[in-house]
């Protein structure tokens, strides 16, 4: 179905409008299982989710995890104890298969440092190792630590998650942020005290260190473009 320019307007808007609905239905049949692993945020992101017309299957199950057709891994906390909630509930073990049979897969606040291969908030605990790098503590005489608030979002990199998002505002909460080993997978930056990385990413992975569900119209427009990303 297109619109063709002979079409009369009534003809285009009834046209445009059918094209609408099919993407919408075409978003809402995607399955996205959110990780609930007792880490929070979970149902904000899961609000948020189905606010941009997500079906969401909010889970605990591995298994209904390896099920979906797209998994978003929320979460607060310290590095270690997500970890050890990820484990005791099976999640990482799911989470790390999602990530290689190539299902779409987003990361959000604590996420985007578990996925990492450790931190320093917790020396002797392994990350998810879904890319290669370290998480570290902001340093920064007279640098208030949490980093709490809006700050902007530098993009290093075109990602179709983050499409149109450049510049954009994002509500942050940390103390700790990634540093990807491999200069690719590093998709955006943003400054405190120094620029350090608050987005990356590879292949059917990415993550951002800001709460995108805290974030007004940016935060919907980036789960909005993941569910697209998803479908495509």
């Amino acid at each position: 179905m297109e619109i063709d320019s002979s079409m009369s307007a009534h003809q285009q808007l009834v046209v445009t409008t059918k094209l609408k609905c099919r993407s919408s239905e075409m978003l809402t049949s995607l399955n996205v299982a959110v990780v609930d692993y007792d880490a929070g945020n979970t149902l904000s992101v899961t609000r948020a989710l189905e606010k941009v017309g997500a079906k969401v299957d909010l889970t605990p199950d591995p298994e209904r995890v390896l099920a979906a057709d797209a998994v978003v891994l929320p979460g607060v906390g310290a590095f270690g104890d997500c970890m050890r909630k990820l484990r005791e509930r099976g999640m990482d073990d799911a989470c790390g298969v999602a990530f290689r049979a190539g299902k779409p897969f987003l990361g959000v606040c604590i996420a985007l440092q578990v996925v990492f291969e450790g931190s320093e908030e917790s020396p002797c605990v392994e990350g998810l190792g879904l890319m290669p790098g370290r998480v570290v503590r902001f340093e920064g005489e007279g640098l208030k630590i949490p980093h709490i608030g809006w700050n902007e979002l530098s993009l290093m990199r075109s990602h179709p998650v983050l499409d149109g998002l450049d510049g954009e505002a994002f509500y942050f909460v940390h103390s700790y942020y990634p540093e990807p080993e491999g200069v690719r997978d590093l998709i955006g930056e943003t400054e405190y005290g120094a620029r350090f990385c608050s987005a990356a990413g590879r292949d059917n992975l990415v993550a951002v260190q800001f709460h995108p569900e805290k974030s007004s119209g940016a935060g919907l427009r980036l789960y909005q473009n993941f569910l697209a990303w998803a479908r495509a």
